[in-house]
């Protein structure tokens, strides 16, 4: 029993790493996931696209219940340069 299961465990990925593309082991447990890193892409891409969809409908929504309110909001962008990078912070301001 000591020797089955690292040998089982070193034929798993033997016979799985010629068709797999990422082994992932973990918390949950050892997956497999056999997509092509283009399709792993795309399904993030469509995620990306999905959180912007929301972030657009939420700021829709807001804006509309401002103006019922007879507020008038704006949104300021501001832009500081570091040495890491743009740092770019939104901030909401409400008349």
């Amino acid at each position: 029993m000591n020797r089955f299961i690292p040998a089982l465990f070193a034929a798993l990925l033997v016979t799985g790493s010629a068709y797999a593309q990422s082994i992932n082991i973990g918390p949950g447990g050892v997956g497999i996931d056999s997509r092509s890193p283009r399709e792993r892409a795309v399904e993030r891409d469509i995620r990306r696209e999905e959180r912007a969809r929301e972030r657009d409908r939420y700021e829709r929504r807001r804006d509309w219940r401002a103006e019922r309110r007879g507020r008038d909001c704006r949104t300021v962008i501001t832009r500081e340069e570091t040495r890491r990078g743009v740092i770019r912070r939104e901030t909401r301001v409400c008349d």
